[in-house]
């Protein structure tokens, strides 16, 4: 019996180094989970039970287990590395097979695509919401006409009122008579096809608390025109806009013409001369203020953007996979999601740091965005490195060469003891 309780002793030990092996030798592969050799003793059986002074015949590997503990996250260069903070696993499809996996180690294919080095497509949500093939498209992102303008400033409540008729009429402004106005400043905003215009606006005030506010257009052909008119021309006659209010504060009451509830600054496509379609841009002036001061913009933002051309591609950490352009515009361009399984260790390793799901590991939750429940976040520019602890894998590696050359010594000595018996006589 001595034979046979070395020899599994030495299986077990050969099977432990194997384990091992393959650890170290992928202890700098991305997204790689380690394994463990587990032993089980093993008894002959009996047809009333083993009694209570029967010795074993051996040891067996019972399993070879995967250990899906956390690895360290190492910084990369390419933006579209991922890597996995936390539980979860990415979801790849290869035609009608899908596979799981935490190497994030991503790139674009020329279909734009993302894919890691096997040509695997990792999945996620469309922008409609649906399950599929993250896809990145390389068209240029479209230009976005400007339809609301907010303005922040201050004006001087220093300034001698103008006296002008109410309404305003025909010379009681001009753009190009600097004492008919009292502050100006310059807008860009943007047609349905990108164009830049120029709004410039000018503020005079009428009342210690009250300003009238008049605007011109230099639009994209570098024409000075007439807002209402739609007509080249700087003469202002049409170019009063509405008045805005001041409290006793000095804080933004309320306004009108353009700036009443409702309003806005119309643009002829005329006036536009690209042959875009007219404009109504709605102003805010609600954080601007009246105090004794200089005139100064202290913030500005409006909607609209010129087309941009695809700069790079970034991942946030909720896994949103987000196109940059050179018009300075981000859009979400899909979603990663992640999934997990209610038993890890029953997943099947197939290579190239993929899994398949298995009866034992069960089916895998619904693909969800990281964060989720559970789910851990995802790192950008960022890889998941091997869990594997190579100082312990060593130190395991000495104690499994330890227990091969003692159950070696069993059969040795076992040999020794039957050598003896047969020279017995």
């Amino acid at each position: 019996m001595g034979f046979q309780q070395g020899l599994s002793g030495l299986n077990g030990a050969a099977k432990s180094l194997d384990v091992i092996g393959n650890n170290i030798a992928n202890s700098t592969t991305i997204g790689f989970k380690g394994s463990r050799t587990e032993f089980a003793d093993v008894y002959a059986n009996s047809l009333y039970g083993a009694g209570a002074s029967q010795a074993g015949i051996g040891s067996k590997a019972a399993a070879v287990a995967q250990q899906f503990g956390q690895g360290n996250l190492s910084q990369t260069s390419n933006p579209l590395d991922v890597a996995i903070n936390g539980n979860g696993f990415f979801r790849m499809s290869q035609g009608a097979t899908i596979s799981y996996s935490r190497n994030g180690q991503f790139h674009l294919d020329r279909e734009g695509y993302v894919v890691n080095s096997t040509g695997q497509r990792l999945t996620g949500l469309d922008n409609s919401g649906a399950l599929a093939d993250l896809q990145v498209d390389f068209a240029n992102a479209a230009p976005n006409p400007t339809t609301t303008l907010s303005l922040g400033f201050n004006l001087d409540s220093r300034k001698t009122a103008h006296a002008v008729a109410a309404p305003p009429v025909a010379g009681d402004f001009s753009p190009t008579t600097a004492a008919s106005f009292d502050h100006s400043t310059a807008v860009t905003f943007y047609d349905e096809r990108g164009n830049a215009q120029t709004l410039n606006l000018y503020f005079q005030k009428t009342s210690s608390n009250d300003w009238n506010v008049y605007g011109s257009l230099v639009n994209a052909l570098g024409d000075h025109v007439d807002l209402a008119a739609g007509t080249t021309t700087i003469d202002g006659t049409n170019a009063y806009l509405g008045s805005v209010t001041y409290s006793s504060a000095g804080l933004y009451t309320n306004g009108t013409g353009a700036f009443a509830a409702g309003g806005n600054i119309a643009v002829s496509a005329a006036s536009l001369a690209t042959g875009a379609a007219a404009l109504a841009v709605t102003p805010s002036f609600s954080t601007s203020t009246l105090y004794g001061s200089s005139f100064g913009v202290t913030a500005l933002s409006q909607n609209g953007y010129t087309q941009g051309n695809l700069a790079n591609v970034t991942v946030s950490e909720d896994g949103y996979v987000q196109g940059r352009y050179t018009n300075g515009v981000t859009q979400n361009l899909g979603q990663i999601t992640l999934v997990t399984f209610n038993n890890t260790q029953g997943l099947a390793p197939v290579g190239n740091n993929q899994w398949l799901e298995t009866y034992e590991s069960g089916q895998p939750t619904s693909a969800q965005a990281p964060g989720t429940g559970t789910l851990g976040l995802l790192q950008a520019g960022a890889v998941e490195e091997s869990n594997v602890d190579l100082t312990a894998e060593l130190v395991n590696m000495i104690v499994s060469q330890r227990m091969y050359q003692a159950n070696a010594q069993t059969i040795r000595t076992q040999d020794q003891i039957l050598q003896t018996l047969v020279s017995l006589r």
